[in-house]
């Protein structure tokens, strides 16, 4: 196969991002009649149709194909940019998909000294359970996952494990079990209000059937779909959540939330996944990709944030998601 053009994958990558014509004609400046023309001579090229003309338009199966590339090439063209001193194209930004609660604990300082180098990043959004969607389709180029095995072409670092813990406030305790701890029970959890994420989460419905031994409880859910809202919803006594450790420590600590079972913990393991775009050696330098700084500063930070090591495959939380934005893996 000839070399691909530059230009015709610039404009796939646009038309997956924008999901429309106009929009990604706006994005790279040029005109929609050029973008058609780029796109319909990359279809040519490789023989098989790459975007379906729908409403918003989609990107077929070869076309996921070819966005993978399309992404590596933009990663390894800001990597060249960067390493010559030159500013790299205003379109180009790395993206990668983490899931929410990583995002609103340990994720941003991470990636804190990259961005105020510059590093132009985009930050994907959904349950840890489905990011690896993303990496799978050539949307994102590195993704926090629970999936432990590496996609081919891809490598996976272990990140270590966020706990969680079922916790409400003392208000919450004092009309709903008079005041006394643990207070939930197996008789009593169907009638409590449980804070949900959202649709993805069932972290409640785990938690439940592993403390009290019950197969697919039926609970009252109340949905608040941010993990900053989902606990300062649970300080509020909007009703029991089960929140990340790492995020609700202090809270804890205070007395502003009680544990309502310390004894029942659920484990979500986690894992860094990228694309390899270069010599994979291992050795971090200074020259080495951005891909690579990124996925050696996630690791440090949630080594730093986390702590806990990664269970054996047969000590793993089976089946728990985590809290995710309401958003759709890639089509």
């Amino acid at each position: 196969m000839k070399p691909l053009d530059p230009a015709a994958l610039d404009c796939l990558a646009a038309l997956a991002d924008d999901r429309s014509f106009e929009q990604a004609a706006q994005r790279l400046s040029i005109t929609q009649s050029a973008v058609s023309q780029r796109l319909r001579a990359l279809e040519a090229q490789v023989g098989q149709l790459l975007v379906v003309r729908s409403r918003p338009l989609r990107l077929t199966e070869p076309g996921k194909v070819l966005l993978r590339f399309a992404r590596q090439v933009h990663a390894m063209r800001a990597d060249v940019a960067r390493e010559l001193g030159v500013a790299p194209s205003a379109h180009e930004r790395l993206p990668i998909a983490v899931n929410a609660d990583s995002l609103a604990t340990w994720v941003l300082p991470a990636l804190d000294p990259l961005v105020h180098e510059g590093l132009s990043l985009e930050l994907v959004v959904d349950d840890q359970d489905f990011t690896h969607d993303w990496l799978r389709q050539g949307a994102v180029l590195g993704c926090v996952s629970t999936v432990r095995e590496a996609l081919r072409g891809c490598r996976s670092v272990p990140l270590g494990a966020m706990r969680y813990t079922a916790a409400a406030s003392p208000g919450f305790v004092a009309a709903h079990f008079n005041g006394e701890l643990p207070g939930l029970n197996r008789s009593n959890f169907s009638r409590v209000p449980f804070l949900v994420f959202n649709r993805k989460d069932d972290m409640q419905h785990q938690w439940v059937s592993r403390a009290f031994g019950v197969r697919a409880p039926q609970l009252r859910e109340r949905f608040v779909p941010s993990s900053e809202a989902f606990v300062r919803a649970v300080v509020m006594g909007w009703g029991v959540g089960v929140v990340p450790e790492v995020q609700a420590s202090e809270l804890l600590a205070s007395g502003a939330l009680l544990a309502l079972r310390p004894e029942v913990e659920l484990q979500v393991n986690l894992f860094w996944h990228q694309w390899k775009l270069g010599p994979d050696d291992g050795a971090p330098t200074a020259r080495m990709a951005m891909l690579d700084r990124v996925g050696a500063a996630l690791a440090a930070g949630a080594k730093q944030a986390l702590g806990a090591a990664i269970a054996a495959p047969s000590q793993r939380s089976t089946g728990v998601s985590g809290r995710s934005a309401r958003a759709s893996p890639p089509g």
